[in-house]
């Protein structure tokens, strides 16, 4: 890797505070990138906004997805946002290359009797079935992401308070927790987790069976497992739970401001994707339903 690379992953995170998932992905775009430029024998400080241009335009005629193309334009401008940021250049040659459009999808979320199901299926007879249990009630509960649920602390917890703190992107946001969550926070907490950490330093809330620190991975694998143990066809992903806590909080009378600060969304046109479905599921029952629909 470059020299130059090397300072933009540095910037990335003690800079932008980027998670580890978009470091990666910024890096493996920049990479591309720089050894695209490299064959037609320019430098990363040397490139022009017609070479960003072309360099996306040949992405989408070798087939990469508009979303693709899209974050590979975001993660060149941010390159060069770094470089402006550190002295090394002065413009920024992609600042006018417009991302392809995307069609955003609507998210897959699970109904009320799919995530009651899922919940019901960590078995409370051993402790890998209380952790689960509570880890699954505290995903719904709170809508947080992944990464943010196996960085949780046990002083992130206020189970008397009802709260959970979640720190994230230099970020701090405070959600409540419905009383079946305490609950199976609680059992885990006071019951399991002392049984499961050998050291008395470990201060990660949830723990793989050998007292480490949760993976994402090992949390990725747990979740399929009672996707396919509850017999649910939909592909539930650890964000199907995020996305079903923001649809249901909406379509129960929540607003969008509250759900918006509940998931930490920057900008509340994140958080609107889910009144465009719940209008559709309006619009589907409204067409099943009508009689003259």
């Amino acid at each position: 890797m470059s020299e130059l690379l090397d300072l933009y992953e540095d910037y990335l995170r003690t800079e932008k505070k980027a998670s580890a998932n978009t470091i990666s992905s910024y890096l493996r775009d920049m990479h591309q990138f720089e050894a695209t430029m490299l064959e037609q024998e320019l430098e990363l400080t040397e490139v022009l906004t017609q070479e960003v241009e072309h360099y996306a335009a040949g992405l989408t005629r070798k087939g990469r997805s508009a979303a693709t193309v899209t974050r590979s334009i975001a993660s060149i401008k941010s390159f060069y946002n770094c470089m402006i940021a550190l002295g090394i250049m002065d413009h920024n040659p992609a600042k006018g290359v417009a991302p392809a459009k995307v069609e955003r999808k609507l998210p897959q979320i699970l109904t009320g009797k799919e995530v009651e199901l899922l919940l019901e299926q960590p078995e409370c007879t051993d402790l890998k079935g209380y952790r689960d249990r509570a880890m699954l009630e505290l995903l719904y509960a709170t809508g947080i992401r992944v990464s943010e649920l196996i960085a949780l602390d046990v002083d992130d917890l206020n189970l008397s308070a009802g709260v959970l703190r979640c720190a994230s992107k230099g970020k701090e946001r405070v959600i409540p927790l419905y009383q079946t969550a305490v609950r199976a926070l609680s059992e885990y907490l006071h019951r399991v987790r002392p049984q499961l950490v050998e050291s008395p330093s470990e201060t990660a809330l949830f723990v793989n069976m050998s007292g480490d620190r949760m993976s994402r991975q090992g949390f990725w694998k747990l979740i399929k497992y009672y996707q396919e143990k509850a017999g649910i066809e939909k592909d539930i992903t650890p964000h199907t739970l995020r996305h079903s806590f923001a649809a249901h909080l909406l379509e129960n009378g929540a607003d969008l401001r509250s759900i918006q600060e509940m998931l930490g969304h920057a900008d509340i046109s994140s958080t609107q994707i889910y009144s465009r479905l719940l209008n559709q599921k309006l619009r589907d029952v409204y067409h099943k339903a009508h009689p003259r629909a």
